[in-house]
């Protein structure tokens, strides 16, 4: 999987999953959250609402030291997300792309819609899975 390089996360919490059980354990810092909405090119809304807040308060996270857990494990899945999906495309613009594209296998929803939930970030996941596999091109 493609390393992401996301303030003061160590590396394998993209691929290793006792590391990232370890890191929403301990909680995700505002500086991550800064940085998922860079990584993602702008998507406040969904930042937001996986960060527990609105778009208008979004700003007042990035200070906070540490996130709840269940904050810091949806940021840090979908940060998984996308490294998994970098590691498909080998591009990050290409994967913010395709995160704004209407995919047919989702009839015809946009990724960037639905992965403000558990199911919708699977859904995703499955997807990329089937790509990955040359099921889908």
């Amino acid at each position: 999987m493609k390393a992401l390089h996301i303030g003061g996360l160590p590396p394998e919490v993209m691929y290793d999953n006792v590391a990232f059980i370890h890191a929403v354990r301990a909680g995700v810092s505002g500086q991550v959250v800064r940085e998922a909405v860079a990584l993602l090119g702008g998507h406040n809304e969904l930042i937001a609402d996986l960060a527990g807040t609105t778009p208008g308060n979004l700003h007042r996270t990035y200070k906070k030291a540490v996130l709840a857990k269940t904050q810091s494990e949806a940021i840090l899945d979908l940060l998984r997300l996308f490294a998994y999906a970098a590691t498909i495309f080998d591009n990050e613009d290409i994967v913010r792309s395709w995160f704004d594209c209407e995919i047919p296998a989702l009839s015809g929803t946009r990724p960037i819609d639905i992965m403000d939930t558990f199911q919708g970030r699977t859904m995703v996941r499955d997807i990329l899975v089937k790509i990955e596999r040359g099921e889908f091109s």
